[in-house]
């Protein structure tokens, strides 16, 4: 797909003041930088729509809920290095375009271009995705939030942003062939609060996802599996498997579910079950993940959740992940728990 600019830092121009922004043929106003991170960036932009009647990305996208009622939306710069990055930004976009429902974020459109590098003439590339706008920031934001103020979320609130993150893992795990997410995180979970409502739960970025199922069988599999879940899946919520994959194993969807139940706990206790590790003299993360040795608060808001909620975190924190729940088995547990604890 094409992409035109006012100028090849029309993005860092519009932060500041300068021109506007074209992805394909939709023309954006950067209102401001919203994060970054590695060689992305990501802005909150507005859509201006030369014609009073309607058209520009309403026309281009097929589910009109998608459309912002304001016209804002976000804009994800990326700055490609290199062709493996060329690849990998390509492969997000493919894989982002399989996916459809309300609790994954889509991908409303993008642009890769090619630029020549101001110091030696090369060209190099840059890529662009659009997407909905969630102001109110991630799980980990909030959390982050909520913890300096001595706030949790409810057990009721805890329970229906997990059911939100299960339905649209649903949707991946029910692909043919199924896509595990490989990075469920707080992180990567966008909320939006809601009066009288729970936060409104929707699971980003997919520049990890990949078809679940892997047969390993032989050590050299092994060791590539784990070389690159080191660069794509996220420590603290890595499942076992992923850590010390042996030469003769079935790698499945369940590595998500592992991620799920760090989540949960992330939810209440705003951290990975496994991250003191990190910070004990002598500790080991992997040994931690490993032996699934969960650690729970002593005192605090530890009361204010119900021992049921800890015993759902432990059952999906099963090292050994033939025995390790589905998704599916999750999704019954979940809605019984809701019809217990929420009122």
């Amino acid at each position: 797909m094409g992409c035109s600019f006012s100028g090849l830092n029309a993005l860092y121009d519009a932060v500041n003041g300068g021109g506007d922004v074209w992805i394909n043929e939709n023309r954006f106003r950067v209102v401001r930088q919203l994060g970054e991170g590695g060689f992305a960036f990501v802005f909150l932009v507005k859509e201006i729509v030369a014609d009073a009647s309607g058209g520009g990305l309403a026309k281009k996208v097929k589910d009109p809920s998608h459309i912002s009622v304001d016209g804002t939306y976000a804009v994800k710069k990326v700055l490609i290095q290199n062709k493996e990055q060329l690849e990998l930004v390509r492969e997000e976009i493919r894989v982002s375009s399989l996916f459809n429902h309300p609790n994954l974020l889509p991908l409303l459109d993008h642009a890769i271009i090619s630029v020549k590098d101001g110091q030696g003439g090369a060209r190099k590339h840059e890529a662009f995705l659009l997407f909905p706008v969630h102001l109110d920031g991630t799980l980990l934001d909030n959390s982050t939030s909520m913890k300096a103020k001595k706030e949790t979320f409810s057990t009721a609130d805890a329970l229906h942003i997990f059911r939100q993150l299960c339905d649209g893992l649903q949707h991946m795990h029910s692909l043919e062939p199924p896509y595990a997410h490989n990075d469920v995180k707080p992180g990567n979970v966008l909320l939006t609060r809601r009066k009288g409502q729970p936060p409104l739960a929707i699971l980003m970025d997919f520049g990890s996802a990949r078809p679940s199922r892997k047969q390993i069988r032989s050590r050299q599999e092994a060791l590539q599996l784990q070389e690159w879940t080191s660069e794509h899946c996220s420590a603290p919520f890595r499942a076992p498997e992923l850590w010390d994959c042996p030469s003769h194993a079935d790698i499945d969807e369940r590595t998500d579910i592992w991620s799920l139940g760090c989540t949960l706990y992330a939810i209440m206790y705003g951290m990975s079950p496994f991250e003191y590790a990190l910070g004990e003299s002598g500790g080991s993360l992997q040994l931690a993940i490993v032996n699934a040795q969960i650690k729970w608060p002593n005192a605090g808001p530890k009361a204010s959740y119900p021992e049921a909620l800890h015993q759902f975190v432990t059952w999906m924190l099963q090292p050994q992940a033939a025995v390790r729940p589905r998704i599916g088995d999750i999704i019954i547990h979940v809605d019984k728990l809701i019809a217990k604890f929420t009122k």
